[in-house]
This record gives structure tokens, C-alpha cells and sequence, in this order.
């Protein structure tokens, strides 16, 4: 090999070098990106298992307060027909002559 050729293949060798420390240079700096994305995906994740823990919670809060309208009414129907029953047997006892 002449001196000429060595120095030939020696510019091409450092050509692709400064090449593929620019390549490398990309593929860390999508690294980083990439590395980046996934601990952004991973506090979502963590905040939507929030989410679906307080709208689990709603839910049960939203249903309750539903039921007691509900609860009341039917609390008032059953009063009213405790108050019927007492206001029958009332009127009986009068009638037959008890006071």
C-alpha cells in the first residue's frame, strides 16, 4: 500500500468516524426523548389510577345521595301508614265505647 492509498483510507476512516459520532450523537438524543416520553406515560398512568380511585369514590357518593330521596319517601309512606292504622284503631275503640 502506498502512502498515498493509507492516507486515502485514512480521511474515509475518519469521515464515517465524525459520520457515526453524529448518528450516535441522534440516537442518544432520541434516547433521552424516549426515556423522557416513558416517565411521562408512567405519571399518567399513576394519576389516572387517581382519577379512576375518586371517580369510583363520586360514583358511590352520587348513588347514595340518589337512594335518599328514596329513603325518605318511602320513611313518610311508612309514618303516614302507621298514623292511618293508629287513627283506625282509634276511631274502633271509640266506636265500641272505649275512651
Amino acid at each position: 500500500m502506498t502512502e498515498i492509498e493509507v492516507e486515502r483510507r485514512l480521511t474515509e476512516t475518519e469521515q464515517r468516524s465524525k459520520s457515526n459520532t453524529h448518528r450516535i450523537d441522534e440516537i442518544e438524543r432520541r434516547q433521552d426523548n424516549l426515556e423522557k416520553l416513558v416517565t411521562s406515560v408512567e405519571v399518567l398512568a399513576t394519576r389516572m389510577q387517581g382519577l379512576e380511585t375518586t371517580l369510583a369514590e363520586v360514583r358511590t357518593d352520587v348513588r347514595a345521595i340518589k337512594e335518599k330521596p328514596a329513603r325518605n319517601w318511602e320513611t313518610l309512606m311508612w309514618e303516614i301508614g302507621k298514623l292511618l292504622i293508629a287513627a283506625a284503631i282509634g276511631a274502633v275503640f271509640v266506636y265500641i265505647g272505649l275512651k
